[in-house]
């Protein structure tokens, strides 16, 4: 029931924030469009701990997104610095690792982050094997068993 109702509120907020209106029909439009939509989400079994994971919102908020914004940050900036070298000092790599995680919700939230950071992007990715193309060599060296990995492990292990 916590879910359910955590996503009528996600909804609702979201429905609000893009509407932009306030007049009393439109917020109870958009609080019965949001009802429906979770009352048929249960009917269909769609609100489970891995389609609205509520028990990441925490340690997802204060503790990964930060670290993941930090390592973007960082290899825009290393990106950036190969891209202006005259010579382009690139080495494009291909390169297969185990990920950590267990759950379908862990490896998406792994892929999703490797592709968002300059210079990675996720080509395949599968329970046990993860395909990603790095810009260059030190960037693939760096996925396997990397600190990303054993992050979004413990991110996984707090759903």
């Amino acid at each position: 029931m916590a879910r359910s109702l955590s996503l009528l509120i996600v909804l609702f907020v979201f429905w609000l924030l893009l509407s932009g209106f306030f007049t009393p029909f439109l917020v109870a439009a958009g609080f019965g469009s949001a009802l429906a939509v979770v009352w048929l989400s249960r009917r269909l079994g769609l609100v489970d701990a891995e389609a609205h994971p509520i028990g990441l919102l925490g340690r997802a908020l204060f503790s990964y997104w930060p670290w993941l914004v930090k390592e973007i940050v960082v290899s825009a900036w290393t990106v950036t610095k190969i891209i202006l070298h005259p010579r382009l000092p690139i080495s494009p790599t291909l390169v297969e690792f185990r990920p950590l995680q267990k759950t379908d919700l862990g490896l998406v939230i792994h892929a999703n982050s490797i592709t968002l950071t300059p210079g990675t992007i996720s080509i395949e990715v599968e329970p046990q094997r993860f395909l990603v193309h790095a810009l260059t060599s030190d960037g693939a060296a760096g996925l396997a068993g990397s600190e990303m990995d054993s992050r979004c492990r413990a991110l996984e292990s707090a759903s």
